[in-house]
């Protein structure tokens, strides 16, 4: 009977630390809020196909907002049973399509992008929030940061088509949001570094905007940033 209930106590010792590890699992310390720059996307190899409804604002677009760890880590696909539900979000979808546009190909409605970002990072914050106010938090943050706000305060327009120290970019969005953003480059055809997306760091309620624990390891910058136009770019689809 002892030896029955020491292996009864084992099973169960083994299943609270089972739910442990996967508690401990879904757990986050900050969100890296991320947004990039259409023009710079679309300038590559692989272009872009603009959405359904039309081609995107000049504006920097919401690309996620992501669980991250302290060491650099972070979770992801964290609950199968918690799947994208276009019905959450269908009173949002116009603003997510302005906010949140998808540039991939072929040219789509944006509930494929939507669904890879919930279910990929959304899901890991399941503490915070439902599907719904995923979102939300990420609308709510772009209008906080204003990007483009912040850049043009420091003469930094991407219709000038000019370069721009590094420095110059951080110097403006830190200025305007209090913090120093990660700004990820990718390079155009002549080699040129242009401007692809700002990575900011957020508390773990997803409200607030902090100094970044650690930054995340995406293409680094040159001196010089290029800020390139959007207005005269084209989608694949029309080429």
């Amino acid at each position: 009977m002892m030896k029955l209930n020491g292996s009864v106590l084992l099973t169960i010792c083994l299943v609270i630390q089972s739910v442990a590890v996967l508690t401990v699992a879904k757990d986050f310390d900050f969100f890296y809020f991320v947004q990039q720059w259409p023009g710079s996307y679309c300038d590559s190899r692989r272009g872009c196909c603009f959405p359904k409804t039309g081609k995107p604002a000049e504006d920097f677009s919401i690309h996620g907002l992501w669980p991250n760890y302290v060491d650099g880590t972070y979770p992801s696909n964290c609950d199968s049973s918690n799947p994208f539900d276009d019905s959450k979000v269908s009173n949002m979808e116009s603003e997510l399509q302005e906010q949140w546009p998808t540039l991939a190909c072929p040219s789509g409605d944006g509930l494929k992008f939507w669904r890879h970002e919930w279910e990929k990072h959304g899901t890991c914050a399941e503490s915070v929030f439902d599907e719904r106010g995923y979102f939300e938090a990420a609308l709510s943050l772009k209008k906080k940061a204003n990007l483009l706000n912040a850049l043009e305060k420091a003469g930094i327009r991407p219709v000038d088509g000019k370069f721009h120290t590094i420095g110059q970019i951080k110097d403006a969005i830190t200025k305007s949001v209090g913090y120093e953003p990660f700004i990820e480059c990718n390079v155009d055809s002549s080699g040129n570094h242009q401007l692809y997306q700002v990575y900011q760091c957020v508390d773990a309620s997803a409200s607030n905007f902090i100094k970044c624990p650690i930054y995340p390891h995406g293409r680094p910058c040159g001196d010089k940033v290029e800020f390139p136009s959007f207005s005269s770019i084209s989608s694949r689809d029309e080429l």
